[in-house]
């Protein structure tokens, strides 16, 4: 009995549930996270854009050498550059500028080839280097809003040594903890979206070497 009677008079712990939204958007770190949370957005909005243009540059129509080599063996530049133009993809805008410069050296050839593929690939690295820089940026905003904070707690505590709530003084800690994972977050997120689209970009450029080496070997062929 008397163990039930002290039970019940304990006095029941609550604890309250955290709440991410709650920290996000807490105050106190509020001047950090909206940076964060615009790095975001932009990381994301530049990975699906430029995922989806890699993508549409990598499409090549299939038998596209193929007929480019029965054109020029025939004879028929203009029907292999019509069918360039009608291909909107890096190759067939490097092959079309090998097919315009036909009849001067395969120096000249292959120069304007290899210029032309510059440009293209200069086109679908658009902004992927932003994302590489906010991998980088985005954890020492973080880390900065964690210090800040840090450093505003203890100097309320030091403000009023007789007076310390260890209560907020570790609400205080907490909130300003969540700057450095929003920025481990971001940062992380970035890098991984960067190395993809550099991966893809790095395919495509080594299958554009080997169909620009292709079309000049075909230039080498005996008609």
């Amino acid at each position: 009995m008397n163990t039930l009677f002290l039970l019940d008079a304990a006095p029941a712990q609550t604890t309250e549930k955290l709440s991410i939204f709650k920290l996000v958007f807490d105050p106190a770190s509020l001047w950090i996270m909206i940076p964060l949370m615009l790095m975001l957005v932009w990381v994301i909005y530049v990975f699906i854009e430029r995922f989806l243009a890699i993508n549409a540059a990598s499409r090549e129509e299939r038998n596209f050498m193929n007929n480019i080599r029965d054109f020029i063996h025939e004879g028929k530049l203009d029907s292999a550059m019509a069918l360039c133009k009608g291909n909107d993809t890096p190759l067939a805008r490097m092959i079309e500028k090998g097919l315009s410069r036909i009849g001067k050296p395969l120096n000249d050839i292959s120069t304007a080839i290899e210029n032309t593929g510059q440009i293209e690939v200069q086109k679908l690295e658009k902004y992927v280097s932003s994302l590489g820089t906010i991998s980088g940026i985005a954890p020492m905003v973080g880390f900065l809003g964690t210090v800040t904070g840090m450093v505003m707690a203890f100097h309320a505590m030091a403000a009023n040594p007789n007076n310390l709530d260890i209560t907020v003084l570790s609400t205080g800690i907490y909130t300003a903890m969540i700057t450095t994972v929003g920025g481990l977050i971001v940062g992380i997120i970035a890098y991984v979206f960067h190395n993809i689209l550099v991966s893809r970009i790095s395919r495509l450029v080594n299958t554009l070497e080997a169909k620009s080496t292709e079309f000049m070997d075909l230039l080498h062929e005996p008609v």
